[in-house]
């Protein structure tokens, strides 16, 4: 039996452009966003890759993402959920602000420690730590049942919620996951077990 989740960060966004903290907030893809999700969705398509269900965030710019994919692998109409449990992590007060502006105004090692703890939150607003605390149940209760009967599952969604995702997924620890980046756009395909441990992860670079 098949299971297949493939994991999805949106393509590049307006805000990711400007260089912006984006969190809850809701700014559209650029061009190159939009072709970087088309790219993945070809890519997919090559692949031979069908999905049963699709899961993505509150979001428009993971779920054009999501769509975009669909549409590439000739699902366009297939079941999609939206569920503000796979949004991005909350920035809070910095929301909006330049990433440079941010640094000048609280000093560089007080943003780095904002931007790559593990537990120390914004001020408002999320730590990785608590992204994971509203992500990691949703994927347990919706998205995995979905998996394990043998289903092909897509989930498109933001770095954060997603490298909460990849932390438990990989087993990785809370020191390591500080150096994981992911793409935007760029799928990765993980088979599992039928304990739900992970088979194999494949990093499909565009």
């Amino acid at each position: 039996m098949e299971r297949t989740l493939v994991l999805v960060r949106h393509g590049q966004s307006d805000w990711n452009l400007k260089n912006l903290f984006t969190g809850w907030k809701d700014p559209d893809l650029t061009e190159q966003g939009v072709s970087e999700a088309i790219a993945a969705g070809k890519k997919l398509n090559e692949m031979a890759m069908k999905f049963d269900i699709a899961f993505t965030s509150d979001l428009q710019r993971a779920q054009k993402t999501c769509q975009h994919i669909l549409d590439g692998v000739g699902q366009s109409d297939l079941k999609t959920i939206r569920d503000q449990a796979l949004n991005e992590r909350d920035y809070g007060d910095l929301a909006g602000l330049n990433k440079d502006d941010a640094r000048k105004k609280w000093g560089e090692e007080q943003v780095h420690i904002w931007r790559r703890s593990y537990d120390v939150p914004p001020p408002g607003g999320e730590s990785l730590k608590d992204t994971a605390a509203r992500t990691l149940p949703y994927f347990i209760t919706d998205i995995l049942p979905q998996v394990m009967s043998g289903k092909s599952v897509l989930c498109a969604a933001h770095g954060n919620s997603l490298r909460s995702l990849v932390m438990v997924l990989d087993r990785l620890t809370t020191t390591e996951i500080l150096d994981v980046n992911l793409g935007t756009g760029v799928p990765m395909v993980y088979k599992f077990n039928a304990d739900t441990s992970v088979l194999s992860k494949e990093i499909i670079n565009l």
